[in-house]
């Protein structure tokens, strides 16, 4: 008999969820707890990579996302309007070179998306359920320690396994380390702005809304990236600019005057689609420091997602990563493709053998989000015309083309180095790699 798994998921973002699904698929009990009274629209745009779509295609989840916009160009612009990187085809580059494609999307689209399949697969999705506290030392059965998970309502789950998808402000986490440990600011926050294409009157500008292009614009300590939705309904527009938010705000509406005056003397196709937007969010930009272990020492409870590896938005992989952590916690899970998951008692080794193959990455795309803010945010000086150069040379190389070669490019969206590491990643591939080499190891002991 496979070991059936009674497993609670802390968070119903996209990380809990995507885990809820592929653990579902293995063929445990999934019970996904969240705080939130609905599944409501916050955190406007995403960007979905084919790391991701590759996932979300084969759970049968990316075809039933409202309306997801292929980008046909990627371009970046600095911040007075000239080009100095684009890519032509790239919806169509993306699907030859990683056999899935790259979408732009509704970050509520993506996560009802996710509920619903999840519900489909029999996962029990409990909304205004707030986690407090979490035992880990209960009674032991098959080898494991039941952990029990205890909400502010009063109740009490019994689970084998906790997975803490609960993100940035983790309370997981703080259980686990037994303290808590508030995360810390970048230096950085963003505006988060969606505007309908009503709201938008210039002919130029509605015509730029409704073909699907990723645009980004490169100055001084900031940097804005655009980008359409729902089948160029609506346009998602993040500006990323200097924190000037008190300590312990970590959302605040924004003034409206005050954003438009830090973009002043940028290009005037930004400035004037900033004139177009009538509400905005400001949101402080918090990392958090790398953890030594993401898994508790009694095997009964993992961190994924924002939880223990959150990053600057700067290459669109929070939300890709955090998918993908779902999908190998899943997979691992599953005896049918990790025969080393034959029992209960197996789940110390597996949980092991997850954080092997995601800690490295998650941390690892986590850094190259600072650098990618470096190479966007420069000031204007010798070290920006470098860079600038750079791209020149590539944009001359380049002539239309997808970009090739083995040196680093300043936009990590089209470098031919970072970019197939990033988008190239199959996390089934991988789970299927590190259990054959699992294999091997224990046959030769």
């Amino acid at each position: 008999m496979a070991p059936q798994l009674s497993i609670v998921i802390v968070g119903a973002g996209l990380s809990g969820l995507a885990a809820s699904i592929q653990c579902a698929l293995s063929g445990h009990e999934v019970t996904v707890l969240e705080s939130a009274k609905e599944l409501a629209e916050v955190g406007a745009g995403l960007q979905l990579t084919p790391n991701a779509t590759k996932i979300l295609q084969k759970w049968d989840v990316y075809q039933h996302v409202n309306k997801p916009a292929e980008p046909r160009t990627c371009t970046v612009y600095n911040y007075k309007g000239k080009v100095l990187a684009h890519e032509d085809n790239f919806d169509k580059n993306n699907r030859r070179k990683y056999n899935a494609p790259f979408s732009d999307c509704h970050r509520v689209d993506l996560q009802q998306a996710l509920a619903k399949r999840a519900q489909e697969l029999g996962v029990e999705v409990l909304l205004n359920t707030r986690v407090t506290d979490i035992n880990f030392s209960g009674e032991e059965r098959d080898g494991i320690k039941e952990a029990a998970v205890s909400t502010e309502s009063g109740t009490t789950l019994l689970a084998d396994l906790v997975v803490a998808a609960d993100g940035l402000w983790s309370t997981c986490r703080s259980v686990f380390l037994n303290r808590f440990a508030p995360p810390l600011p970048t230096g950085d926050l963003a505006y988060r702005i969606v505007l309908n294409l009503p709201q938008i009157k210039d002919e130029k500008l509605r015509k730029m809304v409704q073909e699907p292009a990723v645009r980004f614009w490169v100055g001084p300590d900031a940097h804005v990236v655009a980008y359409s939705m729902r089948g160029g309904e609506m346009y998602n527009v993040v500006l990323l600019v200097p924190d000037d938010l008190d300590e312990g705000v970590a959302r605040t509406q924004g003034d409206l005057d005050e954003m438009r005056k830090l973009f002043e003397g940028w290009d005037p196709v930004l400035t004037q689609l900033l004139e177009c937007v009538d509400k905005v969010d400001k949101w402080k930009l918090m990392h958090r420091e790398e953890m030594k272990s993401w898994i508790n020492p009694q095997s009964n409870l993992v961190l994924i997602g924002d939880a223990c590896h959150p990053m600057l938005p700067y290459l669109a992989q929070g939300a890709n990563s955090s998918i993908e952590d779902g999908c190998v916690l899943g997979l691992l899970l599953s005896p049918s493709v990790n025969p080393g998951f034959a029992s209960k008692s197996d789940l110390p080794s597996t949980l092991q053998l997850f954080q092997k193959l995601r800690k490295a990455r998650g941390e690892a795309i986590a850094r190259e989000t600072f650098k990618q803010r470096r190479d966007f945010h420069m000031r204007d000086g010798l070290e920006q015309e470098k860079r600038d150069k750079l791209f020149e040379m590539w944009l001359e190389k380049a002539k239309g083309a997808e970009i090739e070669g083995e040196e680093e490019f300043p936009s990590r969206w089209t470098c031919p180095v970072v970019q197939p590491w990033l988008y190239g990643y199959d996390a089934f591939k991988e789970v299927e790699a590190a259990v054959a080499q699992a294999s091997k190891e224990s046959a030769s002991l």
